[in-house]
């Protein structure tokens, strides 16, 4: 069973730590445990309870009135949410539901499932990346176990990777990209998403993976000629120096338009050399492709 501290459960369910308390005074669906230091903690299915009772609060249920239902009636008005926005809340949380109980079999059929009904990009968009974002805090505080982390990330991967090897389009490009990353960067999901995003544009793609370094990066590009390259930083090393980076690329790949994108351009002040240009949040990646 994993243990979640309230922070926890504010992160994931978006409920802040204050209202949190305010419940488990008033109502009777959460009773956390204490650590000899008195720290309160959660178990999965508190954690579950939190999730649900939130997003059926979001969606004009109120909490007293949620307090004296059922778990199955709970369940039940859940399913009836008939709000896109809320439907794709509820999936990402059935999501991480399932990672929390290592119930892999279910989160790939939710994955597949959605996948047939909207379409990769669109499972990516409206539900990969936010069930990765509310999660990634807890990869980096330790509350999930890597069994978790390398499960459902090995999950997602598959299914963008039969995505890639299935991909028809009929739309035609002249242009040539190349897409690796960089040393000490093994998160792979971005960079597979943006694979497929290039292919389904009909563009060439050469896919160099992950951990590659910059002059095995240039070799190709010297070979290849593309004519853009894409990197998207996730998690670097902790001695991933991203201003020499940027200028290792600038100086060697002879000129080549190169696109950076994740979550290290976000805090970089610093002038960017002409060839390169930064793509800050998945809108800019997303209008990126459109104008492609």
């Amino acid at each position: 069973m994993n243990a979640f501290t309230i922070k926890d459960l504010e992160n994931l369910s978006g409920i802040k730590a204050h209202t949190i308390r305010i419940w488990e005074q008033r109502y009777n669906f959460l009773k956390p445990q204490r650590t000899n230091t008195n720290i309160r903690y959660y178990s999965n299915d508190e954690l579950k309870t939190v999730l649900n009772i939130a997003l059926l609060n979001k969606y004009g249920f109120k909490i007293s009135h949620i307090d004296r239902m059922q778990p199955q009636e709970i369940r039940a008005k859940i399913l009836s949410l008939g709000d896109a926005k809320a439907i794709q809340e509820r999936i990402v949380n059935e999501l991480v539901q399932e990672m929390v109980d290592l119930n892999i079999e279910n989160l790939e059929k939710i994955l597949t499932s959605y996948i047939a009904s909207k379409g990769v990009e669109r499972t990516v968009i409206q539900i990969i990346f936010p069930f990765l974002e509310k999660i990634g805090i807890l990869w980096q505080t330790g509350h999930i176990n890597p069994a978790q982390e390398h499960l459902v990330t090995n999950v997602i991967r598959q299914k963008l990777v039969v995505a890639i090897e299935t991909c028809i389009t009929h739309l035609k490009s002249e242009k040539t990209v190349l897409l690796f990353l960089p040393e000490g960067e093994h998160h792979e999901l971005g960079l597979l998403f943006m694979y497929y995003m290039f292919k389904s544009r009909g563009m060439q793609t050469i896919y160099l993976g992950a951990n590659v370094p910059v002059k095995d990066v240039a070799y190709v590009v010297d070979l290849k000629k593309p004519d853009i390259v894409f990197t998207h930083l996730t998690a670097t090393s902790s001695n991933f120096n991203f201003e020499k980076f940027l200028t290792a690329i600038n100086s060697q790949f002879g000129g080549v338009s190169t696109v950076v994108s994740g979550q290290l351009t976000h805090g970089y002040n610093k002038s960017v050399p002409a060839t390169i240009t930064f793509k800050k949040s998945l809108s800019e990646v997303m209008e990126y492709f459109t104008s492609l």
